[in-house]
């Protein structure tokens, strides 16, 4: 490979300035159209390309967000994943992936990212605790960072995610309309601090209308086994006559768990015997195997919004989008 080409090289070559150069090459810069075209010709002639580190260095912007994800055995996070780093790149920014998990402890994973001097953390997780951004060892100079397909409660931390009341809302109005009578909620695991809000107002509603008790199906984790597990666990303990009629699983990858125990080991039908309704619509939602009434939320949007954030296009602050109401057979 040949020696790179430097912009005091192509500001030669252009007849401009280095400074118009950087200018060019800068987003957002003022500069000329003319001077702009003819700083581009020449970097093509001679196959420049900006250093981003002496960029990094002048500027203090990296031009690289963090992204933190837990959960990868959930499905629906790779749609989230494909999405975000495919806007992010389209605005000329790099996405760097951290895995956290039971073994990562969260503080580290900011300091580690604080010190590669990212300019953004996006909180991908669903297991990420609040109380974790009120440590002491995070200092003001911590990156800013986004909360991405959940809640947060903590000032300063804006979370942009999907309305849930008005996604549990059309949820349940729409099951409320079918002969269910006995509801359950299949949980994932929760936080120290706020959990989703999908139970809450599952429940609520179903209370609201006269049902007393609403089963609690805690499952360990987000996953088909974890989904599994605790379906097995329940249809076990319960006797035929006393179990729900309907399970509404906090997302699609329970929803998947609990269909496969309802009818592949207690040969039970859905939605005959059991209707399951999931939240997420993933892939797999579609298919015949689950055909799974389920709830979409509007991923590009919501990244496009973190996207603005990042990038200072928009207030900073937490934002709530709607989805929509997939129905399909399974309830």
């Amino acid at each position: 490979m040949g020696r790179r080409s430097t912009a005091k090289e192509v500001a030669e070559a252009a007849g401009v300035s280095k400074w118009t150069v950087i200018r060019a090459f800068t987003p957002g810069a003022s500069i000329a159209e003319a001077s702009r075209e003819k700083v581009m010709e020449a970097a093509r002639r001679l196959n420049y390309s900006p250093n981003l580190l002496a960029r990094s260095l002048a500027t203090n912007l990296t031009r690289q967000v963090a992204a933190f994800v837990d959960d990868f055995a959930n499905p629906h996070k790779l749609p989230f994943l494909a999405t975000l780093t495919e806007i992010l790149q389209s605005e000329g920014l790099v996405v760097t992936l951290i895995n956290i998990n039971r073994h990562f402890d969260h503080v580290h994973a900011l300091l580690n990212a604080d010190q590669r001097q990212v300019d953004a953390v996006v909180l991908c997780g669903t297991a990420f605790r609040d109380e974790t951004l009120q440590d002491k060892r995070l200092g003001p100079g911590t990156p800013p960072t986004f909360v991405l397909a959940r809640d947060s409660q903590i000032d300063g931390v804006p979370a942009i995610t999907c309305d849930v009341e008005t996604a549990m809302a059309e949820i349940c109005d729409y099951l409320a309309a079918k002969p269910y009578r006995r509801p359950g909620f299949m949980s994932g695991p929760r936080t120290l601090s706020t959990a989703l809000g999908r139970q809450r107002l599952f429940s609520d509603f179903w209370r609201n209308r006269g049902v007393p008790a609403i089963p609690d199906i805690p499952a360990a984790d987000y996953s088909i086994g974890a989904g599994a597990a605790a379906m097995r666990a329940y249809l076990a303990a319960t006797p035929a006559d006393q179990r729900l009629d309907l399970l509404m699983c906090e997302n699609d990858v329970l929803a998947f768990g609990a269909m496969d125990v309802i009818r592949g080991e207690f040969h039970l039908r859905v939605p005959e015997d059991i209707a399951v309704a999931g939240f997420d619509n993933t892939t797999f939602a579609a298919s015949p195997a689950y055909d799974l009434t389920s709830y979409e939320q509007p991923i590009e949007a919501m990244v496009r919004t973190v996207a603005d954030m990042i990038l200072d296009r928009a207030e900073k602050r937490t934002v709530y989008l709607k989805g929509r109401l997939v129905p399909r057979r399974s309830a």
